[in-house]
C-alpha cells in the first residue's frame, strides 16, 4: 500500500492515503505504529526526478497532502501519534507544508476529478492547525503572568519539537550497543529527514511564531496608515463586515484619515485577500483588535462582531489560532468591559446554568470533597469578559460535522482552559451554553467545568488527593469506591448511567482531569509527602479511626487490634509510595521530580514534625514505615523523570540531582546536619533508598562522585550496615573499587 502511495497514479495516490488514514490507523492496533511512520514519510515526498521549476515540489503534491491532513487531524489520531512517541516526527514534516503553502497566494489551485479544488490557504489551514495541536497551543497566556509554576507541557514550543525530532534523529543514527536487532522497525520506519532540522529553516513560521509572542505579551502596536499591512487590515474588515452600515466612524484603525479604499466597494476584497496566509495572519490580530473595539464601543453589535469573526475562520481557518491567542491574552490583561450575557446582545446561559452548576458541586461532593464557595458576591448579573464572549460565541455558531471538528477540536481546549482561570461563574456559563447547542455533550461538559473548583482552592485539591490515597488503599468507607486498588482509584468512567444524573466520579479519573488546572506545584509536592505520611499512619492503624483505636486501647484486646502484619504493611507502602510518585510526576513532570529530590525531601527531614510521625503508635512501626515509604516514592519518582538506563534523553541532569541528594545523606550521616524527623524514619529511608538503588538503578551510582559515596558508606558502617555499604561501592565504578577493598579488609566480609 505504501508503494502505490508513492509510485501510483494520483487517483490510487489519493485512494491509498484514504486508506492509511483509516481503521489501519484507528483501530489497527498491531500495525498503529507502522503506519504512523508511514504517513510521517508520506507528509515528505520526495522531489520528482522530472520535476523543474521556481516553487516547491510540495505545490503539486497538494491533494494528495491534504487527505493525509484531514484523515489524521482528528484528536483520537494525534492521541495514537503521540502514544507512539511520533509527535516530534510529524511536526517536523508538517512545518515544511507550513511554510510552503503559508507563502503561495491561492491563485492557480489544482483540482481533483470531482472539480473540487484545493487552495493553498485550505492545505496550510489543516497543517497550520495540525501542528499547533501537537504543541499544547491551548494553553492560555494567564499561567504566565500569575507568578505560578508553569505546569507540565506548557515548555512544549515548535522549537523543543524539533529539539526532539533531532534527538530521535541520533538516536536511529547511532543506536544503543546492546538494542535488540530483533526489536527494530523495518527500514520504512526511519525518519525521512536524513539530517537535523531547525527553526531558521522555516522563516515565515518563525516570523509568525514570534508574532504570537508577541501578541500574547504586550499589547498590539506598530500598525502603520497606508503600509501593506494596513491595507491588508481594512481588505479584512471589508469582508468581515461588508454587511454592516457605514454611517458612522470607520472601524478600521487609521491616524491618516486615508481608508478610502473601504469605499472602493466591498466585491473587491477577495481580489485583495489573495494573498499568501502568512501575509494574512500577520494582519489577523490588528482586525481583531479593530473589531473588538468597535464592539466596545458600540460600533458594532455583538451579532455583527460573531458573524465577522466566523466569515474571517471560514475564509482562513487558519485564523482560528491567532483569534484564540489574541482574544486569551486579552481576557488576562483585563482591560475589557465585562459583556452582559442577557439573551439580547450575548446569548444566555439562564436556562440551564443553574443545573450546571449543581451537577458541578455534587460531581465534587461525590467523590468525598467538600465544595468551597466560589461565589465571588455582589452583582448577581450573568457576564464574561468581552474577548472570552465574543470566543464562545463564535464556537457555537460552528455546525458539528467532521469537516468543522478538526477546527473545534483547536479552540475547544483553549476556550475550556481560558474558562478555568477566569472568575467563577464563567466556566459554567461556557458550559451551560454549549449544552444548550449539544445536549448529548452535557456530561462532559460538566465534568471538564469541574476543574474550576479546583484552580481556584487549594485545599479542595488536598482534599481531592487524600481521597485518591485512601481510595486507592481502601482505607475510606465513606469513598465513591471501597475495594481500593486501581479499579477503586480509576473507576469505571462516568456519566448519566443512574437515577437521579451523572454518577459519581472516581477520584482517579476527576484527578486526572483537573491537574492541569492546579497553580501551586511546590505546594502541592509538599502536600503529596505529608499525606504520604498520614497514610502510613493509616496503614499501621489498619485504617481505623483514631477514636476507635483509643477505644481499642482500652481493652483487654488492644494489642490484638489496631495492629497489622509488617508484610501486609509493607504492601501497601509500596502502593502508597508509587501513587504519591505517580501524581507528583502527573502533576509536575521532571521540574518537580528534581525540586522534589533536591529540596522538599531535605527540608521534610530537617523540619521537625508533629507527635503524629513520633513512632509511639504501633510500637514504632508508623515511623519505620514512613520512612520506607518516602524511600519508595523518591526512588519511583526518579524512574519516572530519568528511566533506569544509563543515558536517556531525560536524563541529563539525573546526575546533579542524586549528587546534591546524597551529599545530603552524607552530611546528615556524618553529623554535620540536624534533622528534625524520627530516628526510626531516618534509618528506614536512608537503607530502604540504597538497597532500592543496588537492586533496582545500579546505572545512576556511575554517575555520582566517589567521594561522596565514600562517605555514605562510612555513615552505614557506622549502623552496622556493611554489606549495604559494600554493595553500594560495589556498582559504583571503578573509581570505588579501592574503597570497596579496603571496607573488605576492614570487616572482613
Amino acid at each position: 500500500m505504501y508503494e502505490i502511495a508513492v509510485n501510483g497514479t494520483n487517483e490510487e495516490k489519493i485512494s491509498a492515503a484514504t486508506i492509511f488514514c483509516g481503521a489501519s490507523l484507528c483501530r489497527g492496533w498491531n500495525i498503529q505504529e507502522h503506519t504512523g511512520f508511514l504517513i510521517t514519510r508520506l507528509l515528505s515526498p520526495a522531489v520528482p526526478t522530472d520535476f523543474s521549476g521556481s516553487e516547491s515540489h510540495l505545490i503539486g503534491y497538494a491533494p494528495f497532502l491534504n487527505v493525509l491532513l484531514v484523515g489524521i487531524s482528528s484528536v483520537d489520531c494525534i492521541q495514537i501519534f503521540s502514544l507512539h512517541g511520533l509527535v516530534p516526527q510529524l511536526a517536523a514534516a508538517l512545518m515544511p507544508i507550513c511554510e510552503v503553502f503559508g507563502s503561495s497566494a491561492p491563485n492557480n489551485s489544482p483540482s481533483l476529478n470531482t472539480g473540487e479544488e484545493i487552495s493553498s490557504h485550505a492545505v496550510f489551514s489543516n497543517a497550520f492547525t495540525l501542528l499547533l495541536k501537537l504543541w499544547r497551543f491551548d494553553r492560555p497566556p494567564l499561567e504566565n503572568v500569575m507568578g505560578d509554576v508553569t505546569p507540565v507541557g506548557s515548555s512544549l514550543t515548535p522549537e523543543y519539537l524539533l529539539l526532539m525530532h533531532n534527538s530521535q534523529l541520533a538516536s536511529f543514527e547511532n543506536p544503543p550497543k546492546n538494542q535488540n536487532k530483533t526489536n527494530k522497525l523495518s527500514s520504512l520506519s526511519y525518519p525521512s529527514s536524513r539530517g537535523p532540522i531547525f527553526m531558521d529553516s522555516f522563516p515565515k513560521l518563525k516570523r509568525w511564531y514570534m508574532k504570537h509572542q508577541e501578541c500574547i505579551a504586550s499589547v498590539l502596536s506598530g500598525l502603520v496608515p497606508g503600509d501593506p499591512v494596513h491595507q491588508i487590515v481594512e481588505a479584512l474588515m471589508n469582508m468581515m463586515f461588508r454587511k454592516v452600515g457605514r454611517g458612522g466612524q470607520p472601524l478600521t484603525p487609521t491616524t491618516s484619515g486615508s481608508s478610502t479604499s473601504s469605499a472602493s466597494g466591498t466585491d473587491d476584497f477577495y481580489i485583495r485577500l489573495k494573498l499568501p496566509a502568512w501575509d494574512i495572519l500577520e494582519a489577523v490580530p490588528f482586525a481583531l483588535d479593530a473589531a473588538l473595539t468597535a464592539c466596545a464601543h458600540g460600533r458594532l453589535s455583538p451579532r455583527e462582531l460573531t458573524t465577522g469573526l466566523k466569515d474571517l475562520a471560514d475564509f482562513l481557518p487558519a485564523s482560528l489560532a491567532t483569534i484564540v491567542s489574541y482574544f486569551s491574552a486579552e481576557v488576562t490583561r483585563g482591560l475589557w468591559k465585562p459583556a452582559s450575557m442577557n439573551g439580547t446582545d450575548w446569548p444566555s446561559p439562564a436556562a440551564n446554568l443553574s443545573m450546571i452548576e449543581q451537577q458541578i458541586k455534587k460531581i465534587v461532593a461525590d467523590t468525598g470533597v467538600d465544595v468551597p464557595c466560589l461565589s465571588a458576591g455582589g452583582s448577581s448579573e450573568l457576564t464574561l469578559p468581552l474577548p472570552l464572549a465574543a470566543l464562545v460565541s463564535l464556537t457555537i455558531t460552528y455546525k458539528l460535522d467532521r469537516g468543522t471538528d478538526r477546527f473545534l477540536n483547536l479552540v475547544g481546549p483553549a476556550l475550556s482552559n481560558l474558562g478555568v482561570c477566569c472568575p467563577w461563574p464563567c466556566m459554567p456559563i461556557i458550559s451551560a451554553l454549549w449544552a444548550q447547542k449539544v445536549k448529548r455533550w452535557s456530561d462532559f461538559l460538566v465534568f471538564s467545568a469541574s476543574q474550576t473548583v479546583f484552580h481556584h482552592n487549594n485545599d479542595a485539591v488536598v482534599q481531592l488527593l487524600k481521597v485518591c490515597f485512601t481510595t486507592a488503599l481502601g482505607l475510606n468507607s465513606s469513598s465513591v469506591a471501597t475495594t481500593g486498588g486501581v479499579g477503586g482509584l480509576l473507576g469505571h468512567g462516568f456519566g448519566s448511567h443512574f437515577a437521579g444524573g451523572i454518577s459519581a466520579v472516581a477520584p482517579g479519573i476527576l484527578y486526572l482531569r483537573v491537574h492541569r488546572a492546579v497553580r501551586n506545584i511546590m505546594f502541592l509536592t509538599e502536600e503529596i509527602v505529608s499525606l504520604l505520611m498520614h497514610t502510613v499512619k493509616d496503614i499501621a492503624n489498619s485504617g481505623l479511626p483514631r477514636d476507635q483505636i483509643e477505644k481499642l486501647k482500652k481493652t483487654k484486646y488492644s494489642m490484638k487490634y489496631g495492629q497489622v502484619s509488617l508484610a501486609a504493611a509493607m504492601r501497601q507502602v509500596k502502593v502508597a509510595a508509587s501513587l504519591g510518585a505517580s501524581i507528583v510526576w502527573i502533576t509536575g513532570g521532571l521540574n518537580s521530580v528534581q525540586s522534589l529530590i533536591k529540596e522538599t525531601l531535605p527540608s521534610w527531614f530537617i523540619s521537625l514534625h508533629g507527635s503524629e510521625h513520633n513512632g509511639e503508635e504501633s510500637g514504632g512501626m508508623v515511623a519505620m514505615l514512613g520512612g520506607y515509604a518516602l524511600a519508595y516514592f523518591t526512588v519511583f519518582s526518579g524512574v519516572f523523570a530519568w528511566g533506569v538506563d544509563l543515558a536517556s534523553p531525560a536524563s541529563v541532569r539525573r546526575a546533579n540531582v542524586l549528587g546534591k541528594h546524597l551529599e545530603f545523606l552524607a552530611s546528615a550521616l556524618d553529623g554535620k546536619i540536624s534533622l528534625g524527623c524520627n530516628k526510626a524514619t531516618w534509618r528506614a529511608y536512608v537503607t530502604g533508598y540504597l538497597s532500592l538503588m543496588v537492586s533496582c538503578t545500579p546505572n545512576w551510582m556511575l554517575e555520582v562522585d566517589v567521594e561522596v559515596l565514600k562517605r555514605v558508606g562510612k555513615g552505614l558502617k557506622q549502623w552496622n550496615e556493611e554489606e549495604l555499604a559494600l554493595a553500594l561501592l560495589g556498582i559504583s565504578g571503578i573509581g570505588a573499587m579501592g574503597a570497596a577493598a579496603e571496607m573488605i579488609i576492614e570487616t572482613g566480609i
